[in-house]
């Protein structure tokens, strides 16, 4: 009998007995499998959607920085006149390389400024209703921001009239004890002003410039050379500010040796650009190239609030102010963007640009409002019932 266990004990399992460990290693296994697959993917989840928020997060934060800048800079109820005489000035056109226009009819033609009448003007804030690219069937709204650029100090110097295309700039001695002139920004007063072709904050060719010759106020756009005391204004420009001598409102009409001051405006234009992919929110100032600010933003869309002075009633959720067909509650018909009170984002809808581990895609959605402080300085606010 001591034999037969010892000879057993020798042989090692049974087939029974191989087949039930077998089976028991299998579902172990299996469940381990299974439970490292569900935290790969959770890890996946969790880190595509970190990544998700930071991006959307980035975008929104400079997007609702521009909008409460609106205006600012430009004084109360801004509503510059634009030159009329050859071609109406457009924005979301570029001076130099690239692409030329980015906004407009089949993106070529740029986008027009608002008019009052037959006359387009510049205002702190202009909506751009349907102005964005069709992209799952939804037309997407675009949005453009002007507001003064507070950290070149061009207000510094004397902005002379050279000849129709050109102005000097000279610095301002301040008239002792004083450290600024009337007009000048920096905090350090006149000395601490930048060369007007310093390589970090100067003028460059696509910079829009503000200039203010007594009352009159005349936009022009850089598209020449800058040296330390002067600018190139010259006609042919990508936005058609520099326009005949005809034009009261050009550079060109103001008389050699007419002096003023001048500051750097920043026209600003949010819209998504579908001819890539995926879709990406872009960011273009004046003149300039447009830069990308986030991947994967596939709807647009804004409404606008604004104070009827004339009937003092508000008009709330206007997605197209001024027109006719907005359906807002309370009319904006004829209402001009320089009685906007409030901006507000309808929808700014991200999807993630990976599928991640269960092959489907996440998205983000914001909708907020942005006080547009600038446009407006009375409490003309509208408030819920």
């Amino acid at each position: 009998m001591g034999d037969r266990s010892r000879k057993r004990a020798g042989g090692g399992f049974s087939l029974l007995e191989m087949t039930i460990a077998m089976a028991l290693g299998t579902v172990v296994l299996g469940a381990a499998v299974q439970l490292y697959s569900q935290g790969v993917a959770a890890t996946w989840t969790v880190s595509q959607r970190a990544e998700l928020q930071q991006d959307f997060r980035a975008a929104a934060n400079m997007m609702t920085k521009d909008l409460s800048l609106a205006g600012v800079g430009l004084g109360q109820g801004v509503a510059i006149q634009l030159p009329t005489s050859s071609t109406i000035p457009v924005y979301g056109c570029v001076q130099t390389g690239g692409t030329p226009c980015y906004l407009g009819a089949a993106n070529a033609t740029g986008a027009s400024y608002p008019k009052q009448g037959a006359t387009p003007y510049l205002y702190g804030l202009l909506p751009g209703y349907n102005a964005g690219p069709t992209i799952n069937s939804l037309q997407t709204d675009t949005v453009t921001v002007v507001y003064t650029d507070s950290g070149f100090y061009l207000d510094c110097y004397t902005a002379a009239v050279a000849s129709a295309t050109s102005v000097t700039f000279t610095a301002i001695v301040p008239t002792p004890p004083a450290t600024s002139s009337t007009n000048c920004t920096a905090p350090t007063g006149n000395a601490g002003a930048q060369a007007v072709n310093d390589s970090v904050t100067g003028l460059t060719s696509g910079d829009l410039v503000l200039f203010n010759f007594g009352t009159s106020q005349v936009v022009a756009e850089v598209n020449g050379s800058v040296t330390a005391t002067s600018a190139t204004f010259s006609s042919g420009d990508a936005l058609h500010m520099n326009q005949a001598a005809a034009d009261p409102k050009s550079l060109a009409s103001i008389a050699t040796g007419t002096s003023g001051y001048a500051t750097r405006i920043l026209v600003i234009t949010y819209y998504i650009d579908n001819t890539v992919s995926p879709p990406r929110l872009m960011r273009q100032v004046s003149g300039h190239a447009p830069t990308p600010i986030v991947d994967g933003v596939t709807y647009l869309k804004f409404t606008y609030d604004l104070f009827n002075d004339a009937t003092t009633l508000p008009a709330v959720a206007c997605s197209n102010p001024g027109a006719t067909t907005d359906g807002c509650a309370g009319a904006s018909t004829g209402l001009l963007p320089n009685q906007i009170t409030k901006i507000n984002i309808a929808h700014m809808s991200m999807n993630s640009t990976l599928k991640g581990a269960k092959g489907g895609f996440q998205g983000l959605d914001l909708e907020t409002s942005v006080s547009a402080r600038d446009l407006t300085y009375t409490n003309n606010y509208p408030i819920a019932p």
